[in-house]
């Protein structure tokens, strides 16, 4: 194919997208995408609307709590709120999980933690990254395995926590 094929193709796409959207919806897609910011043109590019009706969107994302915006120099940078997405990490595993099944992957989550201690002889995985060559293939992919291992662990046990704690506030 021909890159003026695959110009026609993004053009396609983007029209689609754009007429089986509203610009708020848009605007809220890459809002939701964003984990390091982005000012209102930036947004506004990949959401493909005016950069003032970014803004006006991107101010109701940051009224409601979806959205931060924290300033970035002398312009303002818009962001996912990432208590948000955690809450609803949390709400989805608790719905979707028994409470044997959180306490079943809590345990296995910290058996593989235990291992890659002992495997490594170190406490973190930011100990890890020190210790670490820079062509230790295998070490690199541990570590970003018991980074990940340790982030679904936390939010595990805080579903649980969450689930008790709901099922006090009820009894």
């Amino acid at each position: 194919m021909t890159e003026d094929t695959w110009d026609d193709i993004n053009e396609h796409v983007e029209a689609e997208w754009k007429a089986e959207t509203t610009p708020f919806e848009r605007v809220y897609e890459i809002v939701e995408q964003t984990h390091d910011g982005q000012s209102a043109a930036e947004i506004a590019e990949r959401a493909l609307v005016s950069e003032p009706t970014a803004r006006r969107h991107c101010k109701a994302l940051v009224n409601t709590g979806f959205a931060e915006a924290e300033q970035d120099g002398r312009s303002t940078v818009y962001k996912r709120n990432a208590d948000r997405v955690l809450m609803t990490r949390i709400r989805e595993l608790r719905r979707e999980t028994t409470r044997e099944e959180l306490l079943d992957g809590i345990k296995r989550m910290k058996r593989e933690i235990r291992r890659y201690e002992d495997q490594y002889d170190v406490v973190s995985p930011e100990e890890l990254a020190r210790e670490l060559d820079a062509d230790d293939g295998q070490g690199w992919e541990d570590l970003s395995t018991w980074r990940t291992t340790r982030q679904n662990l936390s939010i595990a046990q805080a579903a649980l926590a969450y689930s008790e704690a709901s099922q006090q506030l009820t009894a």
